[in-house]
């Protein structure tokens, strides 16, 4: 996985899967297997997710640790094109003040040769609030969460 920070406000993010876009997309979108893959270390338990799978549908994650705490998510669809595209916000419910905090991720996925590129755009409001997304450990725990996702998309 690469990650690299552009301009004031945005993070780019990719990532190539042996597996195809559709599977990958359906990994990504299936609230039976999102708990699968959605969690930032070995060892937290298996996240629960709630999706309404369509334009203006929301989206919520919750991820727990063995000890019980909990990190959330939530965010609304923009648009969908299925094995493709998902543009929808991304709230981090942890900080104050957090639905004003949120970023816009615009996720493509291009299938090629059996493999599929995930690259995923995060806008963010402001500098600070990207600054504070990459200074959280996202990098490691997204790299987790990615190799987790690999292993599900392969297998459906």
């Amino acid at each position: 996985m690469r990650v690299a920070e552009e301009a004031a406000r945005v993070v780019r993010i990719e990532r190539t899967f042996d597996a195809s876009a559709e599977d990958v997309f359906d990994a990504w979108t299936s609230e039976e297997v999102i708990g699968r893959w959605f969690k930032p270390a070995r060892g937290w338990q298996e996240a629960s997710a709630e999706v309404d799978l369509r334009v203006g549908g929301s989206w919520r994650y919750v991820m727990t640790a063995n000890e019980g705490f909990e990190v959330a998510f939530h965010g609304e669809y923009r648009e969908l094109v299925p094995g493709e595209r998902i543009v929808s916000t991304e709230v981090y419910e942890g900080i104050p003040e957090a639905d004003a905090a949120y970023a816009v991720n615009t996720l493509d996925l291009v299938e090629a040769d059996g493999r599929t590129t995930l690259r995923i755009l995060v806008q963010h409001r402001s500098r600070q609030h990207r600054d504070m997304h990459v200074e959280s450990g996202m990098e490691s725990g997204m790299q987790v969460s990615l190799d987790f996702l690999e292993r599900v998309a392969v297998t459906l």
